[in-house]
């Protein structure tokens, strides 16, 4: 194995070096290595050490698996987002694109070598335990997930429907672990949904961006028109973990009239590319503000900031995620690919979102809003003999109040969509 290795080494440097006569003239292996700036003393360290954990280790370990465990390696000293996919993993970039799966529902990251929750997806098992972006995942039944590369627990979490999975998870200050037990259940995600907040208000939510998105939100725009007209829309990416490219450039698409939306930026050309809007604006300016928060990343993103520079909508919430980066898939020999970040996102206003992040033009602090209930005390309506009155309706009001305690962000979002509505008007 160590001379194949050594041979292979030898060929990488040029074809033409083979296939010259031998002669006293001719440049040695590390002569042409050094020109062609290939590290030959780190390839022969590398098959030497291969050959001694072949050799010395204390279990025996398969030639194949020693190799895509240092293929492995080698990737992942690159960034969290580069991946060696064998055949069974290309299948699973696919099923998280289609949009239906089996398994818990948590979108899942590497954060100093610990399983960290970017967010949980709607109506899933893990939304209805209650886990949050930012939790991090210490075992999953009884494997401790230190160590554990992503693919490896996305695995453990995924089984059969109807099956148990217990979750130890460690949660901000907490001071120990606690322990969560799911419930594996079919996750089909749907990506859009809508609904009138308040009469002239729409709100639109979008979990994930799949290669259908754009073409759902269209819809979804129109029933929400088709029940009268609009003063202003919410769109929620809160907790929105990215997804299709595509489907942030269609989405982005339908509020913008042109302009650019984003640019990719890379060492090769055809990494380099500009994405505009066509013309045509859906809402035709009606007011937008956009949620975000720690848990909108990557596809939520571009959107968001494409939205913000373009000067189309008010970003309100928190500092999103910081996942600007590009992913290409590069197929392999025998069904196998190469995941590889190739290239940066930026904005139209040239702001680089890997790391950074999009930042709110109005911030909104994670808030938890009590609704007090009255003091006891005495009230006409408990005086006997009192005269009864015509109470105003208060359903509008217990609806605003009920939204506050329910989520308040999406409160202050729609308050600020009123001023915005109000100020046009006048």
């Amino acid at each position: 194995m160590k001379h194949m290795l050594c041979g292979l080494a030898a060929l990488a440097l040029s074809a033409t070096v083979i296939a010259q006569p031998a002669n006293q003239d001719a440049p040695s292996l590390d002569d042409m290595a050094a020109l062609q700036d290939i590290p030959v003393n780190e390839i022969r360290i590398f098959a030497e050490v291969m050959e001694r954990i072949r050799a010395t280790y204390v279990e025996e370990i398969d030639d194949r698996k020693l190799l895509e465990s240092a293929i492995r390696g080698m990737l992942l000293e690159l960034d969290p987002h580069s991946a060696y996919l064998t055949p069974e993993d290309f299948d699973e970039l696919q099923v998280t694109t289609s949009g239906e799966f089996g398994g818990l529902g948590i979108e899942i990251s590497m954060e100093d070598g610990f399983v960290t929750i970017v967010t949980p997806l709607d109506d899933t098992p893990a939304s209805r335990a209650g886990l949050q972006a930012g939790d991090i995942i210490l075992k999953i039944d009884d494997t401790f997930t230190k160590g554990l590369n992503l693919g490896e627990a996305v695995e453990l979490m995924r089984g059969e429907i109807g099956e148990d999975v217990t979750l130890s998870i460690m949660r901000g200050s907490e001071s120990s672990p606690r322990e969560v037990q799911l419930t594996r259940d079919r996750i089909a995600i749907r990506s859009v949904r809508s609904e009138i907040i308040e009469p002239g208000y729409g709100y639109l939510r979008i979990t994930q961006f799949q290669n259908n998105t754009g073409r759902d939100v269209r819809q979804h725009l129109s029933k929400l028109k088709e029940s009268g007209d609009l003063n202003g829309l919410i769109l929620d990416l809160r907790n929105n973990p990215g997804g299709v490219l595509g489907g942030a450039i269609q989405v982005s698409d339908l509020f913008l009239d042109n302009g650019l939306i984003t640019y990719t930026q890379g060492r090769e050309a055809e990494s380099r590319v500009n994405y505009g809007a066509s013309r045509g604006d859906i809402l035709d300016g009606v007011p937008l503000v956009v949620l975000v928060n720690g848990g909108s990343a990557s596809a939520s993103e571009i959107v968001a900031g494409a939205l913000q520079d373009q000067q189309r909508a008010i970003i309100i919430g928190r500092r999103t995620f910081g996942k600007g980066s590009v992913q290409t898939v590069l197929p392999l020999h025998d069904e196998r690919a190469l995941k590889l970040t190739t290239a940066k996102y930026y904005t139209p206003g040239g702001r680089s979102i890997q790391a950074e992040g999009i930042v709110p033009d109005i911030t909104v602090d994670i808030a938890r809003v009590e609704l007090q209930e009255d003091q006891p005390g005495m009230r006409e309506a408990d005086l006997p003999r009192h005269l009864r009155g015509t109470a105003p309706d208060d359903s509008d009001a217990e609806k605003k109040d009920s939204l506050a305690g329910r989520d308040y962000d999406l409160y202050q979002a729609l308050s600020i969509l009123k001023g915005i509505h109000l100020s046009r008007s006048r």
